[in-house]
């Protein structure tokens, strides 16, 4: 592939105040039309010291780190003995350097000085580390989101003199297949009659600021990984294709808690991929897998690879069974799962057209959390006593 200028670089570009807020919507740019800017300013000016920082490590990694390498391979910038895996800092032949970090990492916050600060999906970090850093970047601040709410980015930083604010939206984004261009708009015509198509239509959609309530999940917290003393319980599988993930979630529980692990989030695996894939990651018999009943003939093809894959039993009222299982008790996700994480916060009650709570969940942002309902629903969910003492594995 090659590297598209766009329109949101061009408005990125016009951008002249030290604090830059970008406020934008779905696959509107926002990434890949400021790490440009960064790496020019990088390879043209000599010693400049740019921290790329988000919530996470991981989320690091399958977002901004991912993005910059691309980007740099595409404008045959990229020498791989420039880039340290383990510090995940890339030292350009000028002296300058690009490094990212997470803001759960204390030291970093309050340590090192920088020329250029940029912070990804700002929403998903605290003020206080948002301050932390600003005070220690003596030029530009590069702030980007999806506006699912306000925040302090609305409340704290754009009060300030030098604060420049923008919004971008997927109509900016030259660069986007018409796929994805399909899939944005048909969210439009289904907020005409949704309370909750119209918020996210005006989220991700115009990156208008919306109005995050009605979330399914609020008994949940990050944690670094899973606790060695854990036990694996089993698996969550969901199948997709070509829109829709395929999604594998590992289950564990210690003292009456559960935990759960992303192994799989990936579009356009078949059968035989998905089977290659558990295969590499050494998952196998004893442990269950608990897949989508609605696809028999997926989960036939995979038993006879080998794997010990149960369908799912749903019946009626299952999906808010399951949700109802998940909700007995809070729960532990690791901070590796960005996938499951980020259903998590955009999973919300379907509401009428008066905007009340229907009782049923938006079918949107839910391929890991299905996989999660499935194993919950199968395997859960055969005691009153709202502890997970008793599970029956």
């Amino acid at each position: 592939m090659t590297f598209k200028r766009t329109t949101s670089i061009n408005k990125l570009l016009k951008l002249e105040k030290r604090k830059k807020v970008i406020q934008g919507g779905t696959s509107a740019g926002k990434t890949f039309g400021i790490l440009p800017i960064l790496i020019g300013r990088a390879s043209k000016h000599p010693n400049t010291e740019i921290s790329i920082v988000s919530e996470t490590i991981p989320h690091l990694r399958r977002g901004a780190i991912k993005d910059f390498l691309k980007i740099m391979e595409w404008t045959n910038r990229y020498e791989d003995s420039r880039w340290n895996r383990t510090l995940l800092t890339y030292k350009f032949a000028n002296g300058s350097y690009i490094e990212f970090f997470s803001a759960e990492q204390e030291s970093k916050l309050r340590g090192a000085r920088r020329n250029v600060l940029y912070i990804n999906e700002a929403n998903n970090i605290s003020f206080e580390s948002y301050h932390q850093l600003a005070i220690r970047t003596s030029g530009d601040i590069w702030l980007d989101f999806n506006p699912t709410s306000e925040f302090w980015a609305h409340t704290e930083v754009l009060k300030d003199n030098d604060a420049d604010h923008i919004i971008l939206t997927y109509k900016d984004n030259e660069a986007l297949p018409d796929t994805i261009v399909h899939d944005i708009e048909q969210a439009r015509i289904k907020a005409q009659s949704s309370s909750y198509w119209a918020n996210w239509w005006k989220v991700y959609g115009l990156g208008e600021i919306g109005s995050l309530q009605g979330v399914v999940f609020d008994n949940w917290q990050q944690v670094a990984r899973i606790p060695s003393e854990a036990k694996l319980l089993g698996y969550g599988m969901d199948f997709g294709f070509t829109n829709d993930a395929t999604t594998l979630v590992a289950v564990y529980r210690m003292d009456n808690q559960l935990y759960f692990d992303e192994i799989l989030y990936r579009t356009n695996m078949t059968n035989t991929d998905i089977g290659n894939f558990m295969k590499s990651e050494g998952i196998g018999r004893p442990y269950e897998i608990i897949a989508d009943s609605a696809e028999p003939k997926s989960i036939e093809e995979l038993r006879r690879q080998g794997f010990m894959i149960t369908p799912a039993t749903k019946g009626a009222d299952s999906i808010k069974i399951g949700i109802d299982i998940l909700k007995r008790e809070p729960f532990f996700v690791t901070q590796n799962s960005t996938n499951i994480i980020k259903e998590l916060r955009a999973y919300q009650w379907a509401t009428d057209r008066d905007g009340k709570v229907t009782g049923k969940p938006v079918d949107h942002s839910n391929h890991s959390i299905d996989a999660m309902r499935y194993f919950a629903l199968n395997k859960l969910n055969n005691r009153p006593s709202g502890k997970y003492a008793t599970f029956k594995i």
